[in-house]
């Protein structure tokens, strides 16, 4: 009896040890089994700061002067190279009833004219006679992704200062507005980066330095024209032909 219990005892011990070393080494025997790998998690984009999305965009940005006669400056404002064979969009109020001067960021000037416009969307876009020996386009981004509280930053010649950077964030989506000429606009990026006369055609950008939107109109209950906290821009889609308010395109 003494007998069979150890060998039972032996048995039972002998198949816990085969059944740890399935476990640990596989039904193979030679090769441990395979951990899984965990799935990477997502790498998240590290935002910009306002002052780095400056350095990422101010080379593409211009200086759009409309010209009364004998070249005199009649109006400042905006405007930023949108693609690599030179495309400046601004908003179309700045270049209305004149000819066109454009400076690029390495002081590199030309004269433009209005190659399309989007009347309904304050859009204009440019072709110049000459480029600058560098040309930076602007990198675009999407502005469905736009979400009220995303800082962005507006970057124009406003009042004269010509790169100026203001910061803020999106205040507002899918707003309407009364434009320069009383043109109602509709679809707008409300923000409360400040603006001013001259900012208007100039970038509003997100902070992985993407151009979201085109600057076109600010809001004031008095007639003063200066920013009180509320500004408006077309989202890039739609001054590129690509959102609501312009399917075709700014139209020649």
């Amino acid at each position: 009896m003494r007998r069979w219990t150890v060998l039972w005892a032996a048995a039972v011990v002998a198949l816990l040890l085969l059944a740890v070393a399935l476990v640990r080494w596989g039904p193979g025997g030679g090769e441990p089994a395979a951990e899984p790998t965990p799935s990477p998690e997502p790498t998240a984009v590290e935002a910009l700061t306002p002052a780095e999305v400056y350095e990422a965009v101010a080379p593409s940005v211009v200086i759009v002067e409309r010209l009364a006669a004998g070249n005199q400056v009649a109006g400042t404002g905006t405007g930023v190279v949108a693609s690599d064979t030179g495309v400046i969009l601004t908003a179309l109020h700045v270049v209305k009833g004149g000819a066109v001067r454009v400076t690029f960021a390495d002081g590199t000037r030309s004269a433009a004219t209005v190659e399309a416009s989007d009347p309904a969307n304050d859009i204009a876009a440019l072709a110049v006679t000459g480029l600058p020996q560098v040309l930076v386009p602007a990198t675009i981004g999407n502005s469905g992704r736009l979400a009220i509280g995303d800082t962005v930053v507006a970057i124009g010649n406003q009042l004269g200062m010509t790169s100026s950077a203001t910061a803020g964030v999106v205040s507002g989506l899918d707003r309407a507005a009364a434009g320069d000429d009383g043109t109602r606009l509709g679809g707008l990026i409300q923000f409360d980066a400040a603006v001013n006369p001259g900012s208007s055609g100039g970038p509003l950008v997100n902070t992985r330095g993407e151009t979201v939107g085109i600057v076109v109109a600010l809001a004031n209950p008095t007639k003063a024209g200066t920013f009180i906290g509320i500004g408006f821009a077309v989202p890039i889609g739609t001054a590129l032909g690509g959102g609501p308010g312009s399917s075709n395109g700014p139209q020649r």
